[in-house]
């Protein structure tokens, strides 16, 4: 048997409902050191060395979220879907 249940509501709203904290100040502050570091970049790998050390957790947090993405590309041009537990 499977249910499916949809939750309509904001980010906030589901913050709030999980007890999670509201961490969107820390998040403007992160957007607009990015921000003001991208605006000089002049090269793709210029790019790669600010990302790198702007991103959280470092180089090892952008090879991780790398090869995340390369992953779910691989899964998508083999037509695999989310795996799920019947």
């Amino acid at each position: 048997m499977k249910i499916t249940i949809e939750v309509d509501c904001t980010p906030e709203e589901a913050r709030s409902f999980l007890g999670l904290p509201d961490v969107s100040a820390a998040n403007s502050v992160y957007v607009d050191n990015i921000a003001k570091a991208m605006k000089g970049v002049s090269s793709p790998d210029q790019l790669q060395e600010y990302a790198a050390a702007l991103a959280p957790m470092g180089q090892v947090g952008l090879k991780l979220f790398q090869s995340f993405v390369e992953g779910g590309m691989k899964a998508a041009s083999r037509g695999e879907g989310p795996k799920s537990s019947d």
